[in-house]
């Protein structure tokens, strides 16, 4: 193995990098690493290469490049921009790739530390993997149960029961009122026919006792009066809405024609 390639990073005093080098100078003089003064960092920075005539200067390209860099920087700050010179947009800060390549470096410069400070907390701890409480020799006593899976199915057949139970008794229910309800109509229509044809025009109201008519018997005796009127038995006129409405007897025949 050659010497140039068993050589260790190379080091300026503590410095491990050209950006570590940049950094280090923007700490030691306090500068704002946001607007960084291009030409005296570039001062500082050169002055620290002076330090480095005697080393490889394969070893040291990096440190140069970004000597170079900061130059360019330097003179892009230094002589205006096509874009001045025409008028036109403001060119971007020439400072805004070297400000996000050093904020990365700081990032990562502070995360290293956080592991170093860790390894050295650590770094004398062993890891073990947790044992079992049968290797242990530790009896678990377990809680009692409170769901019980049997007796949650038979809860489930037995709410399940009682609603088909509950619900055939409401279905029988509204059959045997649709039932009487229809029976009712049927009555009512005959009591209708029989008002209607002995006088031979009445109003609605007047089918009715006052004070005696509710409202199931109201809409029953309407009931009746659409089904005479469906049966072509009755006429019904009404000037307005919710005016009195006249009904007057049409054609001849009993209830149970028009029932037919």
């Amino acid at each position: 193995m050659s010497e140039a390639v068993a050589q260790p990073n190379l080091q300026i005093r503590e410095f491990e990098g050209p950006l570590d080098l940049l950094y280090s100078l923007i700490v030691k003089n306090d500068i704002d690493i946001f607007d960084i003064p291009i030409s005296e960092i570039t001062e500082k920075y050169m002055e620290y290469l002076e330090h480095m005539k005697k080393l490889d200067m394969e070893i040291a390209s990096e440190f140069i490049v970004m000597a170079a860099t900061l130059i360019h920087i330097k003179s892009r700050i230094m002589l205006p921009s096509k874009q001045d010179l025409q008028g036109g947009d403001k060119e971007e800060d020439p400072r805004e790739e070297l400000v996000i390549s050093l904020l990365r470096y700081r990032r990562c410069k502070m995360l290293a530390k956080e592991l170093k400070k860790r390894n050295e907390s650590y770094r004398d701890c062993v890891y073990r993997l947790p044992s079992t409480a049968k290797e242990m020799n530790v009896n678990i006593v377990y809680p009692p149960q409170e769901f019980v899976p049997e007796e949650f199915s038979v809860a489930i057949d037995n709410i399940c029961k009682r609603n088909e139970v509950r619900f055939a008794d409401i279905s029988t229910k509204i059959t045997h009122i649709l039932k009487r309800d229809k029976l009712s109509v049927r009555e009512r229509m005959k009591s209708v026919w029989l008002k209607i044809a002995g006088r031979g025009k009445m109003f609605f109201h007047e089918l009715f006792e006052k004070g005696k008519a509710d409202k199931t018997d109201r809409i029953v005796s309407f009931l009746a009066v659409l089904e005479l009127l469906r049966s072509n038995r009755i006429d019904a006129t009404q000037k307005k809405p919710f005016d009195v409405i006249l009904i007057e007897e049409k054609g001849e025949g009993n209830i149970n024609g028009a029932e037919g």
